[in-house]
């Protein structure tokens, strides 16, 4: 959890007097004591991490499954639970023992919408899973090279502390958004007023009671220091949802019903797995459009990925003076690895969740977390029932809470009598949730900054580097109004 100067944010689990000599093989590997956390941490961490990103083994079932390739067919959505399950379950789990770092992976919102949406039409779903099995190769070879720990280290400082805000607010509003405290208008289009409080402006049934609830009774086991606050919240708002459940009617808790389920065993259908093909999608769009279509799986991927790395990095303390994370580039290669696998399984790119903030509030540091985590998504393959029984409403106060400490541990850090930075800094905290996107934050928060240092005379104090990936950020956004989408 971040420090900060006022009594009401805890103190950082890894505080000095924590640190003691490793104790086994298991702490010496994963660095548990080295990094001021413990066994039991990296555990509860684990468990937290898990519950609050399960609801991707249902939501990206239908976000895939709700979308005809060219030529008709729809993937079977047993089909993709077992995808999803899985390649999450090896990536995270990759993530932990080479990377040793809390940043679990699963299939990522947003690129499975371009994947649905953008590729799926115009080519066959193998077609278009091999589009993403080509981006991953393409962001292993930039990790290769060395460009891309070379665009995360041009990066200020002070864009590194607006990004990490800029996701805990983006995952404060996920969680807002997810648990039905705040809603779409259904009238948008016909409003200056997107979003609404409740349904009709009002907080009516019983999941919305029980999110309000959780979300108050994890600050206040955070405020209390508890041990275990994140999880201690979602089991017991989950025990209160399946009781609430039980005793009332109920229309709808969103994707998962918090009851037991009859059987909550489950046979995993691998029949998506392997479904590739790497270079049909040129034959079907030609290679222009194709290419167009790598690039925009690949830069979705790169830079979401950038930013949580960079967020959950630093509020678990792994990064140096300077910012910047040792050994970051094994983190870098394992999401690479995880891109190519989502497409290899039919599960869409698979990327470092934001939620795995949930772990580190919950006192995770190491990837030991991760092995917890990777392991329940193991076992959601066979418990697929029970793994969704917990509702967004128990767990998305977990969200909320991250997304404050972040915010605590951060803002403060940034030079705002510099409005070089400054003004880059707020475009790129506040575009995340305004856009709904990660990487859209970072691209206009870069173009921000490069054109503002320019405006100044100090364009020779921004790197090389900047300068070439705002001016990729430009040609994405423009890419709608040159005909090339």
């Amino acid at each position: 959890m971040p420090t900060s100067a006022s009594a009401k944010v805890p103190p950082s689990p890894e505080s000095p007097e924590d640190r003691r000599p490793p104790q086994n093989g298991l702490d010496r590997y994963f660095r548990i004591s080295e990094r001021g956390s413990t066994l039991p941490r990296e555990i509860r961490g684990g468990f937290a991490t898990f519950f609050a990103m399960a609801y991707i083994i249902v939501l990206n079932p239908i976000i895939l499954g709700s979308v005809k390739d060219m030529y008709g067919n729809q993937l079977d959505n047993g089909q993709l639970v077992t995808a999803t399950a899985l390649t999450a379950a090896f990536t995270t789990l990759l993530m932990g023992v080479i990377g040793n770092v809390p940043i679990a992976l699963a299939a990522g919102l947003g690129v499975n919408s371009v994947v649905a949406l953008q590729l799926a039409p115009r080519m066959s779903w193998p077609d278009a899973m091999g589009m993403v099995v080509l981006a991953g190769f393409i962001v292993m070879l930039l990790v290769a090279t060395g460009l891309r720990e070379r665009v995360m280290n041009a990066v200020p400082y002070g864009l590194r502390k607006a990004i990490a805000i800029g996701i805990g607010l983006f995952i404060m509003l996920i969680g807002l958004v997810d648990s039905g405290f705040v809603t779409r208008m259904p009238d948008a289009a016909q409003t200056t007023v997107p979003l609404q409080l409740g349904t009709g402006g009002h907080l009516l049934g019983w999941p919305v009671l029980v999110f309000a609830l959780g979300v108050l009774l994890t600050l206040a086991l955070i405020v209390r220091r508890t041990p275990g606050a994140i999880l201690i919240s979602i089991v017991v708002m989950t025990v209160l949802a399946m009781i609430i459940n039980a005793v009332a009617d109920i229309p709808s808790w969103g994707l998962t019903t918090p009851e037991w389920p009859g059987n909550p065993v489950a046979t995993p259908d691998f029949g998506l797995v392997g479904e590739v093909s790497l270079f049909g999608g040129f034959e079907k769009v030609g290679v222009l459009t194709g290419v167009l279509f790598v690039f925009t799986v690949l830069l979705s991927c790169f830079f979401d990925a950038m930013g949580t790395i960079m967020a959950v990095s630093d509020e678990a303390k792994l990064t140096d003076a300077q910012g910047q994370m040792p050994g970051i580039n094994k983190v870098l290669f394992v999401d690479g690895v995880a891109v190519a696998a989502g497409g290899a399984s039919s599960a869409s790119a698979t990327t470092c969740f934001v939620e795995s903030t949930a772990g580190v509030g919950e006192g995770a540091r190491t990837g030991f977390a991760n092995i917890v985590s990777g392991a329940l998504f193991a076992v959601a393959l066979f418990l697929t029932p029970v793994a969704t029984m917990v509702p967004s409403q128990a767990a998305t106060p977990a969200l909320v809470a991250v997304g404050f400490l972040i915010l605590a541990g951060s803002i403060r850090e940034i030079d705002w009598s510099d409005f070089t930075i400054a003004i880059p800094a707020f475009v790129t905290m506040l575009m995340m949730p305004f856009t709904y996107s990660i990487t859209n934050g970072i691209g206009m928060g870069f173009i921000t900054f490069s054109v503002l240092r320019l405006a100044v005379g100090r364009g020779r104090e921004v790197p090389v580097t900047m300068y070439v990936v705002s001016a990729v950020f430009a040609f994405y956004y423009l890419m709608p109004a040159l005909g090339l989408t």
